[in-house]
């Protein structure tokens, strides 16, 4: 049975970066004004966008310059303004110089009013209950510290004032096999570390954070790429070397929607940051790795982080290698290294189209049968060729990493295609 819950909700600040985000801003921050939550302050933090971020923000929200003592808890760059929208006074924008995602999610920490923060993306939708859902485990268990949703893809689907109001496939390629992507990567993966309080990951895109706990281990770091990720193992690391409890929870019906790459320039650009920002974020809490206080997080997930994540792009190219020569020098047959091959490729196949199962049970997010069945046969397609592209691109990320080469965000053009035209 269900626990029971009162009307009480834990006040949020619900804390979005924005760097020209001039195309979805406006349909992100709507949505986010209708979700079912009491208790709910919106702070966008435009860093130093270069095109009409705020002034869209202005137009649709009629922004009104204010003053605010705020608590410099995390240094951050230069604030050049605050202002307040006249129509909904729980939205905040904060316009700032720009220093990166990580600093901008540092200011609003700064200005932020709840003992809750959660970060979200300048392109996200948020479904009505998302909030709700993300806030039950801190109403269940005091020592909560985070809790991350579903991000599931945005484009295909139809957004009409803020109201997802049609979820379908998009026709591009691309974005069909990430589809099938996130949805085995949160259900399988993010789930089954998340029983056993092991999750090294919350996506930076939806994460519901204790505010003074992030204070206390110094906030996101403004020089990775892969912050997200680095905070939650550092909390690990930092909370159980005191000998605290950090729970860190996956709450799978709580859902985000999100806008995907189109192009391969742009995907490859994101997944080679991703890999490297993985690295990253192993290498700075290396400390985590088998610790004393460390528990699953420290003894299960982060060696499985580490040689199937960080290195698994090096040792799948090795193995496909080793068993190529294998053949060319007679020390196995063809027949031998076929079956072998093909057997990973079925794994995989049954991995993805398992997670569509999961799904349609669990959640039975895409009502159609064709669409159903157009994502089965991407979960059969992208072992072919998709997820060969994918680890070469980490094995890029991996190279960059130790290589020490400049990090570089790469540039992600929003299209908004999934937007209403009014």
């Amino acid at each position: 049975q269900s626990p029971s819950y009162s009307e009480f909700e834990y006040p949020i600040s619900l804390l979005v970066p924005a760097y020209n985000e001039e195309a979805t801003i406006v349909t992100s921050i709507k949505s986010m004004l209708q979700l079912k939550y009491s208790a709910i302050e919106i702070v966008v933090v435009n860093d130093g966008s270069k095109d009409g971020t705020l002034a869209a923000l202005n137009a649709a929200f009629k922004l009104l310059q204010i003053t605010k003592s705020k608590l410099d808890l995390i240094q951050t760059q230069t604030v050049r303004g605050l202002y307040q929208s006249s129509q909904y006074p729980n939205l905040f924008v904060i316009d700032k110089k720009n220093g990166g995602k990580a600093d901008s999610l540092n200011a609003g920490i700064n200005f932020s009013n709840s003992p809750l923060f959660c970060a979200v993306d300048a392109d996200s939708i948020l479904e009505r209950t998302a909030l709700q859902r993300l806030a039950k485990p801190f109403m269940r268990d005091p020592q909560m510290v985070v809790t991350g949703g579903t991000i599931r893809v945005a484009n295909g689907c139809k957004v009409n004032q803020g109201n997802l109001t049609h979820i379908g496939l998009s026709t591009n390629p691309l974005a069909l096999l990430q589809v099938v992507e996130y949805l085995r990567a949160f259900l399988f993966g993010r789930l089954g570390w998340s029983r056993l309080n092991a999750n090294l990951i919350v996506s930076g895109a939806f994460g519901l954070f204790k505010k003074e706990k992030i204070i206390e281990v110094g906030g996101y770091k403004t020089n990775t790429i892969g912050e997200d990720m680095e905070l939650i193992v550092r909390l690990h690391r930092i909370l159980r070397s005191r000998g605290e409890e950090c729970p860190i929870e996956f709450v799978p019906d709580s859902v985000c929607w999100t806008e995907v790459p189109e192009d391969i320039k742009t995907l490859r650009n994101q997944r080679i940051r991703w890999q490297r920002g993985l690295c990253e974020s192993l290498y700075a809490n290396k400390g985590l790795l088998f610790s004393k206080t460390g528990g699953a997080a420290g003894w299960v997930a982060f060696p499985f982080m580490l040689i199937f994540e960080a290195f698994g792009p090096l040792l799948e190219i090795v193995g496909y290698s080793s068993l190529f020569l294998a053949v060319v020098f007679d020390y196995i047959s063809w027949n031998t290294f076929l079956l072998l091959t093909a057997s990973t490729v079925i794994i995989g196949v049954l991995l993805s189209t398992s997670a569509l199962a999961l799904e349609e049970f669990s959640f039975h997010t895409y009502p159609k049968i064709s669409q159903l069945i157009v994502l089965w046969l991407v979960g059969i397609i992208e072992s072919f060729g998709y997820r060969q592209l994918n680890t070469y691109w980490r094995l890029i990320g991996l190279y960059k990493w130790v290589a020490q080469t400049e990090a570089q965000w790469g540039k992600m053009t929003r299209k908004g295609s999934w937007q209403a035209k009014n």
